[in-house]
């Protein structure tokens, strides 16, 4: 660390260097460095690159990157208690709706679960053949003993699909119409876009207790509402502008034209987004299974601890299945809802 030791020296930085301290215990990567800058000689000189940590050895008035990464926990911890004040009153009604569906799950008989199903598929695609997929697929995890975990996984993925969609509308509508709200909101949302899913789960174990159901629901949430905010506010800003003028010739209030006018025409974008929200949830019901979110992603994490090849196999290829029923389905309906504004039926 010459080389360091050289700069500050010649910045008359070396007393405010000599007042810091070097506290705790040394790491063994620094016991490393050491040892080969000992066996390398005196006469060679190291210039590695200065992260804090090259830096802290020249001047220990530098923190070093794990006083960085300290100073974080222990600020978070510091504000923890106030958080879980404000913050469970208000998360609380998630834990009691997603207990709820799971417990419709284990309540209500198989074949109708089967047959309640069914009928939505019917509904929302109104094709036969997308039915008897999804028939198919039901009656090919039944076959495996993977019913039940599926129906709990599809019951936490409709109850924060839904969260996602009455949260992520508003947004997505006032994104469409404030420029100032929009720019305030596309980094929040760049942020939950990109973070790594496994991340969104670390600050919300300090927050939660591990058996509550809102802690793997809000990462669900929040992992899986950018989409659905996105191609909301993508969707109205598409709509011709001579539409929105005509109605404005008929004296429609802006609430009559959005409702009536502009949410329908946007209805094909918005249900894209619907679509990559359920694929998102989906994928992330599986990760919060380390944090106790019941079905399939349990099997997966079993087959992981245990080296279950078989299992951990048989469970990703059943959440597979899920994943393609829930494309068709959505598919589909966002296919009829197409045609159907452009003034036909399909």
């Amino acid at each position: 660390m010459s080389g360091y030791n050289a700069v500050f020296e010649s910045l008359g930085l070396q007393g405010w260097c000599s007042a810091g301290t070097q506290g705790g215990p040394v790491t063994l990567a620094q016991l490393l460095a050491k040892a080969k800058a000992n066996q390398a000689g005196a006469g060679e000189a190291s210039l590695p690159f200065p992260s804090l940590d090259a830096l802290n050895s020249a001047c220990p008035a530098i923190p070093r990157t794990r006083d960085m990464t300290s100073a974080i926990e222990h600020g978070f911890l510091t504000v923890r208690d106030g958080l879980k004040v404000v913050l469970d009153p208000l998360t609380q009604p998630l834990s009691w709706l997603l207990e709820l569906s799971l417990k419709v799950v284990d309540l209500v008989p198989w074949w109708l679960m089967i047959l309640a199903l069914l009928a939505l598929t019917w509904w929302l695609s109104r094709s036969l053949r997308i039915t008897a997929l999804a028939g198919s697929i039901l009656l090919a995890l039944g076959l495996v003993d993977h019913l039940h975990y599926a129906l709990q996984t599809m019951a936490i993925v409709f109850t924060c699909t839904l969260i996602c969609i009455l949260a992520g509308l508003p947004i997505g509508i006032l994104m469409s119409r404030s420029e100032r709200f929009k720019s305030a909101a596309l980094p929040v949302l760049d942020m939950l876009q990109t973070l790594p899913s496994f991340v969104y789960l670390i600050p919300l174990i300090f927050l939660f207790s591990v058996t509550e159901p809102k802690l793997y629901g809000i990462a669900i949430i929040l992992y899986a509402i950018v989409p659905v905010v996105r191609l909301t506010d993508l969707g109205i800003r598409q709509v011709d502008g001579s539409v929105g003028e005509a109605a404005e010739s008929f004296g429609m209030s802006g609430w009559q034209r959005l409702t009536s006018v502009e949410l329908p025409l946007a209805l094909p974008s918005i249900m894209a987004g619907v679509n990559q929200t359920i694929m998102m949830a989906l994928s992330m019901v599986v990760i919060a299974s380390l944090v106790s979110a019941p079905g399939l992603g349990v099997l997966v994490l079993r087959g992981i601890n245990n080296l279950e090849l078989g299992v951990g196999l048989v469970a990703g290829l059943a959440i597979v299945l899920l994943a393609i029923a829930f494309d068709r389905v959505t598919k589909a309906s966002m296919a009829r809802l197409s045609a159907q504004s452009k003034g036909y039926n399909p």
